[in-house]
């Protein structure tokens, strides 16, 4: 029995990650069910056994979405040693992460307010993490003497900035070249070796 359970659970994480892979690259408001499961040559019943609607359903990727990433970014920041270096890290992570989002997804993902939702929640957890690791780079000496909650402060201003797609209009980045362009610039003005 527990066999099945494995196999259904892992069912499901390949569905799911092949419906972000989807979502990712065409975005979701005009696909429904139906086309949705074409694409992944499954059943609609199939679908329905993940979430009730197709609403529920790309809510659930999304945060699925979401949630890899998170756990992939944070592996990565688990790597490094050097503070700079886990700011870095931590922002390129974020950055590489929604790489590979299309601009149709990221449309949707903005007009869909369950999904912004989800998108600013993520945001918001993210320049708490930022704070948090500039703050241990103070306290070890690798950053200088900066305030550290203003400088978070900043992270999380341009992160909601690129987050609410402002940055893209205003400088034709997108949200991942924005994201590498923050870590450049942050932890190039708190270093403690450019005192």
């Amino acid at each position: 029995m527990s066999d099945n359970t494995g196999f259904a659970t892992r069912r499901r994480g390949d569905l799911f990650d092949a419906l972000v892979r989807l979502l990712l690259s065409e975005g979701f408001a005009h696909l429904g069910v139906a086309e949705l499961a074409s694409a992944l040559r499954c059943s609609k019943s199939t679908l329905y056994t993940l979430a009730a609607s197709k609403e529920q359903l790309v809510v659930k990727t999304v945060t699925h979405f979401f949630r890899t990433a998170t756990d992939q970014v944070e592996a990565r920041v688990a790597q490094q040693t050097d503070a700079r270096a886990k700011v870095i890290t931590y922002l390129i992570a974020v950055g590489d992460a929604l790489a590979p989002a299309s601009g149709a997804f990221m449309t949707d993902l903005h007009a869909y307010e369950p999904t912004r939702e989800l998108y600013e929640r993520n945001t918001e957890a993210a320049t708490v993490r930022v704070g948090e690791l500039i703050t241990a780079g103070v306290a070890t000496g690798a950053f200088r003497d900066v305030n550290a909650a203003f400088a978070a402060d900043l992270a999380a201003s341009m992160m909601t900035r690129i987050q609410r797609r402002d940055v893209a209009v205003t400088t034709g980045l997108d949200d991942a070249e924005a994201y590498r362009q923050l870590a450049s610039i942050l932890t190039g003005g708190i270093d403690a070796r450019g005192e």
